[in-house]
C-alpha cells in the first residue's frame, strides 16, 4: 500500500495524499508534520461492509488504541467526499489515517477489499 503526496499549482500550497488500497495499518504522519485536512474523498465501492476512515493528529497512532480525531463512515459499494469545515481541519503533531470495519476508537478489521482515500491538505 503505498502512499503519494501530489503537491497542487495552486496559491494555498495544496497537496492530495493518495492511497490506492487503506487499511487498518496506519499510514503515519504522511504530511511530515502540522497540517490542515480540507477534503477526505473516500472510494469504498470495492466492499459491501460500512467501512470507517479514522484520522489522527499524531505522528504514530496504534489502530484500536489511538482515539482517532475524525472517523468519516462510508456505506458498502458508496464513493462519498467529505468536507472538514471551510476552514479545514488543522492537525498540529502530524496526519495518520486507516481503514477499518469499526467506529470509535475500537476497531482492527481490515475491510475485505481495497478503499481507496485521497485527502485535499495544506
Amino acid at each position: 500500500m503505498a502512499v503519494t503526496t501530489t503537491p497542487l499549482s495552486t496559491s494555498v500550497g495544496a497537496n492530495i495524499v493518495t492511497d490506492l488500497a487503506s487499511n487498518a495499518t496506519s499510514e503515519s504522519d504522511v504530511r511530515a508534520g502540522a497540517t490542515t485536512v480540507f477534503i477526505v474523498d473516500v472510494d469504498n465501492t470495492a466492499n459491501v461492509d460500512v467501512t470507517y476512515v479514522k484520522l489522527y493528529d499524531s505522528a504514530g497512532p496504534t489502530i484500536g488504541t489511538t482515539a482517532p480525531d475524525v472517523v468519516l463512515r462510508v456505506t458498502g459499494s458508496a464513493r462519498k467526499s467529505f468536507v472538514l469545515d471551510m476552514s479545514g481541519v488543522a492537525f498540529t503533531t502530524g496526519l495518520s489515517f486507516a481503514s477499518v470495519t469499526a467506529g470509535g476508537t475500537a476497531g482492527t478489521s481490515n475491510p475485505s477489499s481495497s478503499v481507496i482515500v485521497r485527502i485535499l491538505t495544506s
